[in-house]
């Protein structure tokens, strides 16, 4: 991973234009391809960003007054490139990182995959499980399953549903829909808890979205005793 904090402007042109004035920033350059650009605050996520894959190209020639490098980053998919141009570098590190061994669920979403891989049919009738943390090049897929027309679905498993989880089943299905084995795939976002902006992110995508209640499939929910 290479680190550069930087005094950059930023464009972004392709399927939509964005521009970020002069500032000093971090750049966030990752052995994916991906390249991220940071702020000092406001949000943990990327003020920009172009996902992988994606080409860096570093030109030095011919540049307006002031910029040192410009950073041409093009995406291998579409036409949308960031256009980073650099007025001063400030620091300029790279680290071998290594392989990692993968995020580690806490006990509640581990217990959801295995009840749901267990009561797939909760999804609908006719739902049957391929595997539980179906390996891909990005990571596991938490469940794949087939629905009752036998077309491959890819279930994302969350304690709370929030935007991050659907980019993450978004970067799944890209990836599974390049097998021929497995396509077409479509994704369920499946969680406890769904915040609203990830419901519409995720129809946007196409994604469907299904809240689990975790009592009841631990067989502990007395309905009985409810009062509604």
């Amino acid at each position: 991973m290479r680190l550069v904090i930087a005094r950059c402007s930023v464009d972004y042109e392709g399927r939509l234009k964005a521009h970020l004035p002069e500032a000093t920033r971090l750049l966030m350059v990752k052995a994916d391809g991906s390249v991220l650009i940071h702020s000092d605050g406001g949000s943990y996520k990327p003020l920009n960003w172009m996902s992988p894959p994606a080409t860096l190209r570093v030109l030095q020639d011919g540049l307006d007054d002031g910029v040192i490098e410009q950073w041409v980053v093009q995406s291998a998919k579409t036409d949308d490139r960031l256009l980073i141009n650099l007025l001063e570098k400030i620091h300029d590190t790279a680290h071998e990182l290594g392989t990692d061994p993968g995020l580690i669920k806490d006990g509640v979403e581990a217990d959801l995959q295995r009840l749901l891989a267990a009561q797939i049919e909760t999804l609908g009738e006719g739902y049957s499980l391929i595997r539980r943390e179906y390996f891909t090049a990005i990571g596991p897929v938490d469940i794949l399953a087939r629905d009752s027309q036998g077309a491959t679905v890819a279930i994302e498993l969350k304690r709370r549903g929030d935007i991050d989880g659907v980019e993450q089943l978004t970067r799944y299905l890209e990836l599974l829909n390049r097998d021929p084995l497995l396509a077409p795939v479509r994704g369920i976002f499946a969680a406890q808890q769904i915040k609203p902006q990830a419901r519409v992110l995720a129809k946007d995508r196409g994604i469907d979205c299904v809240t689990l209640d975790y009592d009841a499939m631990r067989g502990v929910d007395d309905s009985a005793s409810r009062l509604f």
